[in-house]
């Protein structure tokens, strides 16, 4: 068997993200004191290439079944990888969770070029109304980008950002514009500051990031989905 990546850890001085050891801790320890990150490295055994290659997909994002990976040609090292991913999908369900696997060649971009960038190549924080986290898991290829928040600031909070979305408003700076920032999703998203450090979340690792959501006690962990390679084969990754 062939691990699909060396071990992640990430670099000194990240204190937002905090290492766990198992499922369990992942899913059971609380965010708080600032760490809004949880990642269990692990070495995962397995051929995930080849379950890409045999999926054979032509759609930018194609969802992914354990109907379909059992149903794949592989040999011993692709099924070893079919194992870990209908694992990991059982895993977040028997947690109540909702997860999806999917095999991404690019994500849509936005159509138009706006003041402010929304699609999920840009930095951002996920959202909810409710109390909830983001699971993910990037198996092959370039895996999801992550910024400490103190190295990133909303591109709302930029006075010239600002005024040009206060232009598209064509309004005052009030409830209403706020309310259209929210709207347009505009207060989600986020530049790195001058000498920002990118963290990557590597390959095989599952991750669980806090969102932005009423009375969350951390910030959000702000993240962006990495750049298509052209040429490169598809990108398998597993979010709930």
């Amino acid at each position: 068997m062939t691990p699909c990546a060396p071990l992640y850890l990430p670099p000194p001085g990240y204190g937002r993200v905090r290492i766990v050891d198992s499922f369990q801790e992942l899913v059971a320890t609380p965010f708080g004191g600032g760490v809004n990150a949880l990642c269990w490295p692990r070495r995962l055994n397995g051929n995930f290439a080849e379950v890409v290659r045999h999926l054979a997909v032509t759609d930018d994002v194609t969802p992914v079944d354990e109907s379909l990976l059992r149903a794949l040609p592989l040999g011993p090292e692709g099924r070893a990888a079919v194992a870990t991913l209908v694992e990991d999908l059982e895993r977040l369900r028997a947690h109540g969770l909702a997860p999806s696997l999917d095999c991404i060649r690019r994500y849509p971009r936005d159509e138009e070029t706006g003041t402010v960038s929304t699609d999920v190549y840009s930095f951002h924080a996920d959202s909810a109304t409710v109390e909830t986290d983001t699971y993910l898991c990037s198996y092959t290829e370039v895996a999801s980008e992550g910024l400490r928040n103190d190295e990133a600031q909303r591109y709302v909070d930029q006075p010239e950002t600002r005024a040009r979305l206060l232009r598209e408003f064509g309004g005052e700076d009030g409830d209403d514009f706020r309310e259209f920032l929210r709207d347009h999703c505009y207060d989600l998203h986020y530049a790195p500051r001058p000498g920002a450090r990118p963290f990557d979340f590597g390959l095989g690792h599952l991750w669980r990031i806090a969102v932005d959501y009423p009375g969350s006690p951390v910030p959000p962990c702000v993240h962006r989905a990495p750049d298509p390679v052209p040429g490169r084969p598809p990108r398998l990754l597993l979010i709930s």
